[in-house]
């Protein structure tokens, strides 16, 4: 457990947050300049904090009251960063092991061999590392972070400075690795879709402040969250397996792990590189559902899934319908919509949305989280 009590001031800038973090991954997710990376360098022991306490574990390594303040080398807290921080005169396989040297084989939690395994390292181990691509260097300083045995991983937008192709490559290696190496993570993103993919908890800042925290639908409730979210982009992510292609259509056949939505798969675009019984996780934006109160006839649309209007969020000029269709789904209408097609709690509707619209993200977790569909 992480039991944060911390205050900060920083010319302009105040840090104010109180949380206690026990999840096995938690995302601090807000805008820039919302105190996230200075609330893990305040976690890592690279920022001291001007007032209160942080407790890792019930070991106390910041207590601004009596003075304690545990130096970063001596806190067992493992820190990926933007850049990734290598060692230019060490090739990959140097500053992946790099770490050992300093962890008594009795303390070690990994060995390098599953490390390497877990995150496809092999073929990169005798490179240079000023050789290695971008995406490369991000997987060898996360496989080093493990290495060191860390009983705490902090991640700092390790994949912020990549493209999004690269991105999607190394999502599901990432997502694996820690699922593989049951330490708890706090991950910090600006990327609604990364910090889904990643976390079940999450703890929203905004301008130094806790704005919300607890799975993404839960935060739909707060105000301020949801409009934060507007800000950064929602999205639907569903846990779901893999039921099947059809080639001759072009489509994958995908069930959610729910077994919701009136036993009717979803159709997505032809993706044969994920087998049947894969589980997965897929993601659809709110813009991409359409609604309507009857099923549809005569439409090139795949998918269309009965379900009950949840909630309706009125925006400025858009609304937000949250639907109960065993899953959750998230619609964005315009307020047009929302009157002609008089929305409100209770309702039937049913969902629309294209299989092109369908995007599969990576390997879903061991199990769906309560409300999150990740």
């Amino acid at each position: 457990m992480l039991e944060l009590e911390v205050g900060l001031r920083r010319g302009g800038f105040t840090l104010d947050v109180t949380a206690s973090l026990e999840g096995p991954a938690t995302a601090l997710f807000g805008p820039s300049g919302a105190g996230k990376s200075t609330l893990l360098g305040v976690v890592a022991g690279l920022v001291r904090p001007g007032r209160g306490r942080v407790v890792l574990d019930g070991e106390v390594l910041d207590d601004a009251g009596r003075g304690v303040h545990v130096p970063t080398h001596r806190r067992r807290v493992g820190v990926v960063f933007q850049d990734g921080r290598l060692f230019p005169h060490l090739s990959a396989g140097e500053n992946l092991r790099f770490p050992e040297r300093f962890v008594p084989p009795a303390r070690r939690r990994f060995q390098a061999e599953e490390v390497v395994r877990w995150l496809a390292l092999e073929p990169l181990l005798k490179r240079s590392v000023r050789s290695l691509s971008g995406g490369e260097a991000q997987r060898v300083a996360l496989g080093r972070a493990l290495l060191a045995s860390p009983r705490l991983l902090l991640m700092d937008e390790p994949l912020s400075a990549l493209d999004k192709g690269l991105r999607g490559e190394i999502l599901p290696l990432l997502h694996g690795a820690l699922q593989a190496s049951g330490l708890p993570v706090v991950y910090v993103s600006h990327d609604l879709a990364e910090a889904l993919q990643i976390s079940r908890e999450m703890l929203l800042l905004k301008g130094g402040r806790i704005a919300g925290r607890g799975p993404f639908l839960d935060l739909l409730e707060i105000p301020e969250a949801l409009d934060l979210f507007r800000d950064q982009g929602l999205l639907n992510v569903v846990a779901a397996r893999v039921a099947g292609h059809r080639a001759e259509d072009a489509v994958t056949l995908i069930e959610p792990l729910t077994g919701g939505s009136g036993g009717v798969s979803f159709k997505s675009a032809l993706s044969p590189g994920h087998p049947a019984g894969r589980e997965i996780r897929v993601a659809l934006r709110p813009e991409d559902v359409a609604l309507a109160l009857a099923p549809v006839a005569g439409t090139s649309i795949q998918n269309q899934v009965p379900g009950t209007i949840r909630r309706v969020v009125q925006g400025e000029r858009r609304t937000l319908v949250v639907i109960d269709a065993g899953l959750t789904l998230l619609a964005d209408v315009t307020r047009q919509s929302e009157h002609e097609l008089d929305l409100r709690a209770g309702r039937p509707v049913w969902c629309l949305f294209k299989a092109q619209a369908l995007r599969i993200l990576d390997a879903a977790a061991s199990g769906p989280a309560d409300g999150t569909n990740s």
